[in-house]
């Protein structure tokens, strides 16, 4: 038997050969290109026929100081210019406010509306898509990082220039009314307080007023009854006293009854006529005792008691009793009491309310129209763009070139390696057949 080795047909190598691939994908040169122009004619026509989105920005910045020096010297409300643009900042951020802006021009919203939707989920598809509000970084603190930027994306026929800056002043004006709701109410506030500490005040006074007049009527109603008291006690004590002084002249003229006198005289004179003798006598009396009353004779001593029994009214005989007469008379009218009651600007004489009065003239005084208030700079306002954003016609075209190019060289190798498999396949079973057996 010969060992000589039979001719047999090599397997295919799993190494991949570049130069063998190019050279299959050369001779599929007129697919490649095919697939390559073919798939760069669809993105010609994508470029030039999809629908174009525009893109318009503004950017917002901080208003000057100036701008707002009047609300912030006013202290009643303090608003730094980069809290007023957090303020606009959040207005134009909110859905509440888009939502008024787009109700509010319908007119300006006809392109983002689709058949069989909703006012209300058209303005959803505008809000999440369309609307792109960039704030600065709260941790970067540099004054050229304080600014707002809004973008806003839109179909070709709606007029985004007006929408964007449309709803910018739109924001701003509910932002700025905010603030003079804000203001009106704080105002309102301070001087409904003021009010009532003024209203206090005036409780105040009047309860003093009237505590006052009520302690001096009171205090004169007491000095009346003291006084009257005291006159009483006076005439009282007079009446005890001339029936006392009646009494006396009664025992007095008796007893110068009984010894004979008559006319007024004293005890040395007495004693001169009952001595005998003739002679002119000068007599000096002198005694540290009262002479009896009855010395003063019947006659004087009768007309005492009939001018006292006459007496009617003891009040002259008593100078206090003027002098209480006088009290009372004045006493029927208080004039600090009157003085009071007549009193037609009270307020004036209220405690401690000037600077409470200045206050409400100050607040008053201000002006609350916040029509004319600049919150934030317009930067840049929006621009109507020179071209769409979308579709980018260079970009689509070079990729679908490129997507064309791949495809080509994908499907070249793939009828290269089906030609191959078809050529190597039948050739392999013929040599297995030919082997001899074992």
């Amino acid at each position: 038997m010969s060992n000589a080795p039979q001719p047999r047909q090599s397997l295919p190598s799993d190494e991949i050969d570049l130069f063998e691939l190019f050279g299959a994908v050369w001779k599929q040169k007129k697919l490649v290109l095919g697939c390559t122009l073919l798939a760069g004619l669809l993105g010609v026509g994508y470029a030039y026929l999809a629908p174009r989105v525009y893109q318009v920005s503004s950017v917002l910045r901080p208003a000057a100081i100036n701008e707002l020096d009047a609300l912030n010297r006013s202290e009643v409300y303090k608003l730094p210019p980069a809290d007023a643009l957090t303020k606009v900042a959040a207005q134009l951020d909110s859905y509440e406010t888009r939502l008024g802006f787009f109700r509010a021009n319908p007119a300006l919203f006809e392109a983002f509306q689709q058949p069989g939707r909703s006012l209300e989920q058209s303005f959803e598809a505008f809000n999440n898509d369309a609307v792109r509000l960039s704030l600065p970084d709260p941790k970067n603190p540099d004054a050229l990082n304080n600014y707002i930027r809004l973008e806003m994306q839109y179909p070709s026929g709606a007029d985004g220039v007006a929408i964007l800056n449309g709803f910018v002043a739109y924001a701003i004006a509910q932002q700025r009314n905010q603030v003079g709701a804000d203001l009106k109410v704080i105002v309102n506030n301070r001087l409904n307080e003021l009010k009532g500490k003024i209203d206090a005040a005036r409780a105040n006074y009047e309860t003093g007023k009237e505590s006052k007049i009520a302690r001096l009527l009171e205090a004169d109603k007491v000095k009346r009854a003291q006084l009257q008291d005291e006159l009483g006690a006076l005439r009282l004590q007079m009446k005890t006293q001339r029936t006392s002084r009646l009494a006396e002249l009664d025992e007095a003229i008796a007893i110068a009854r009984s010894i004979g006198i008559k006319h007024p005289t004293t005890p040395s004179a007495m004693g001169a006529e009952a001595s005998p003798g003739g002679g002119q006598v000068m007599r000096t009396e002198v005694t540290n005792q009262a002479i009896p009353l009855y010395f003063m004779g019947t006659q004087a001593l009768e007309a005492e008691r009939a001018a006292l029994a006459r007496r009617t009214n003891d009040d002259f005989s008593n100078t206090r009793i003027a002098e209480i007469g006088k009290e009372l008379r004045m006493l029927d009218a208080n004039r600090e009491v009157e003085v009071l009651k007549s009193r037609k600007s009270e307020d004036m004489f209220l405690q401690d309310v000037e600077p409470l009065w200045a206050e409400q003239a100050r607040l008053r005084s201000l002006n609350i129209d916040m029509s004319a208030l600049k919150l934030v700079t317009v930067d840049r306002q929006a621009q109507e763009p020179s071209s769409p954003i979308k579709p980018k016609k260079a970009l689509v075209i070079a990729v679908s070139l490129v997507v064309g190019l791949m495809l080509g060289v994908l499907m070249a190798l793939i009828w290269h390696f089906v030609q191959v498999r078809r050529q190597t396949v039948p050739t392999s079973t013929l040599d297995e057949r030919r082997l001899p057996p074992r």
